[in-house]
Formats: C-alpha cells, sequence, structure tokens
C-alpha cells in the first residue's frame, strides 16, 4: 500500500465495486472494505491516499470513522460519499476535518477531482511530517553550546556577540558553528536559519 490509494468504505456491494471499478478506470489504486471496523482493523499508518466513506453504515457510522481517526492521529484525508447529506450530518463531517462532503449520486469527474486532492493533501501532509522528522533527528545530534549558537546565529547575532553572551572567543563559535553546520548537514547560514526556524 505504498502507492496512494483510495481506500473505499462502504456497507453496499454494488456500490464498493462501482467506485473501485471508477477509480481503477481513471487511474488510481482502490481498496474496499465492507465496515468501518474491517478499514480500523487492517489499517497501516505507512498507507498513503485518502479514505471515501458512506455516513450510514452497520456498526460504526462513518461519522464514527472520523472521531476515531482524529483520537488515533490518523491524518488520512477523508471524503464523504452519502445518501443522507443532511446540512448537520454535512457540518459534522466537516468539522471532522473531512476534506469534502458529496451526495450520492456524484459525478465521476467530480468524484475523482476530489479523490485526486485529497491524494495530493496526504502527500502534501506526510512530505511536511518527513521533514519535521529528519530537522528534529538532526538538532538531537547537537550538544547543548552548538544548539545555543544555532540559536543566537538564527536570531542574526554576529560572531563577535555571540562570544561575549556566551562568554567564549570568537574563535570558538566559528568552531561550534562549523561542528553545527556539519551535525545539521547545513551549507549556508540560509539553511541554519531554515532549521532553526523549523525547530
Amino acid at each position: 500500500m505504498s502507492d496512494p490509494t483510495v481506500f473505499v468504505v462502504d456497507d453496499d456491494a454494488p456500490v464498493r465495486d462501482a467506485l473501485s471499478l471508477l477509480i481503477s478506470l481513471k487511474g488510481l489504486r482502490a481498496s474496499v472494505f465492507a465496515s468501518a471496523d474491517d478499514f480500523l482493523t487492517v489499517y497501516d499508518p505507512e498507507w498513503r491516499g485518502c479514505l471515501l466513506t458512506d455516513l450510514q453504515m452497520p456498526g460504526t457510522s462513518g461519522l464514527e470513522l472520523q472521531s476515531i481517526l482524529r483520537e488515533r492521529e490518523i491524518t488520512l484525508p477523508v471524503v464523504v460519499l452519502t445518501a443522507h447529506g443532511d446540512v448537520v450530518n454535512t457540518r459534522m463531517a466537516l468539522k471532522n476535518g473531512a476534506v469534502d462532503f458529496l451526495e450520492k449520486p456524484v459525478d465521476d469527474d467530480v468524484l475523482i477531482d476530489v479523490l485526486q486532492n485529497a491524494i495530493r493533501i496526504d502527500a502534501e501532509q506526510h512530505a511536511a511530517r518527513t521533514q519535521r522528522r529528519n530537522i528534529s533527528q538532526r538538532l538531537e545530534r547537537l550538544t547543548p553550546r552548538e544548539r545555543e549558537v544555532l540559536m543566537l546565529l538564527a536570531q542574526g547575532s554576529q560572531h563577535r556577540e555571540i562570544a561575549e553572551q556566551l562568554s567564549i572567543s570568537p574563535r570558538t563559535v566559528e568552531v561550534y558553528k562549523a561542528r553545527m553546520m556539519e551535525k545539521l548537514q547545513c551549507r549556508t547560514l540560509a539553511d541554519v536559519i531554515r532549521i532553526a526556524s523549523a525547530s
């Protein structure tokens, strides 16, 4: 499931089959589930893509599924597709973080556009999380003193100012800066400032 996949959760078998066929014909990958519980049982946090769910299903409803995903900090974008699209359900689904709310029957092109947008959102969120994790891992390599030099450089302090503030020589500041840049894999001061502001 490393490829972006549309996870279809719907208790109606003909609807599941029709959605799976449409999604596949449009060049996307589909994986179908007869219930929210079936999906939650096998879900893997490494899966990429989006979730397309019905609202009213036996067992766990679509809205309850959204709540469970939020509780478990599962950020997979959710698209709701339902025949029961009243204002209350729409508001609840959107409040729970749904990317979109569509009513059956839905235009094929509209559905595919919404699903592609949800997959794009997932890819962007995943890339941002990966970048934050990488930065965090690099920052952990720094000694407390290197971290102090990093923060002062990011604030715009010059080497002489940093030396005075930390009661060390400007040459020692240079040594800490060189070590810190090597550990952070930074080539320029701009790279250093970007990492400091993202931390």
